[in-house]
């Protein structure tokens, strides 16, 4: 996939880069969500929690057309997202 990163509604750059944001997507445990809210169904946003290639968690909002990610938002982990991202990996390596 294609990450469009022209005209992004936040700031690019600074301690996350659009390069920190697209190994998110690229890591294998990533977990991608779609929110069940009425404010993010007219527009169909997801979640993306991954690790960068340094291993630091990513959470990004983000919408597709099947071919390109337009993020619209991204920012390091919380520590609850990543309770939940250590919880899911957990979960999944034991299946």
């Amino acid at each position: 996939m294609e990450f469009d990163w022209i005209n992004t509604s936040f700031e690019v750059g600074g301690p996350l880069g659009p390069r920190d944001v697209e190994e998110s997507f690229e890591d294998p445990f990533a977990v991608r969500l779609l929110p069940d809210s009425s404010r993010f169904s007219v527009q169909a946003r997801y979640f993306n929690l991954g690790k960068n290639a340094a291993g630091a968690g990513v959470f990004a909002v983000y919408r597709t057309n099947g071919k390109t990610i337009r993020v619209v938002v991204a920012r390091f982990f919380t520590e609850s997202e990543e309770y939940f991202y250590q919880r899911k990996l957990k979960l999944t390596l034991e299946a």
